[in-house]
């Protein structure tokens, strides 16, 4: 029996918290970071709350 999948690419960028809560990474973070300021790199690490409504979250992320 097969069921819904979970679109992959979706997932990977985003993480689910215990909470229920959708954290997504900020964008420009990925690499050059040595010539940013200590402030700023460790800014890069937190997440950004994504807000997503439940019928598209439903879609892209069914088992969460």
């Amino acid at each position: 029996m097969k069921g819904m999948k979970t679109n992959k690419s979706y997932s990977k960028r985003l993480k689910l918290t215990k909470n229920g809560k959708i954290l997504s990474r900020k964008p420009g973070f990925n690499h050059f970071n040595a010539k940013q300021s200590r402030n700023a790199q460790l800014a890069g690490r937190k997440g950004n709350n994504f807000v997503i409504k439940n019928k598209p979250k439903s879609h892209l992320l069914p088992f969460s």
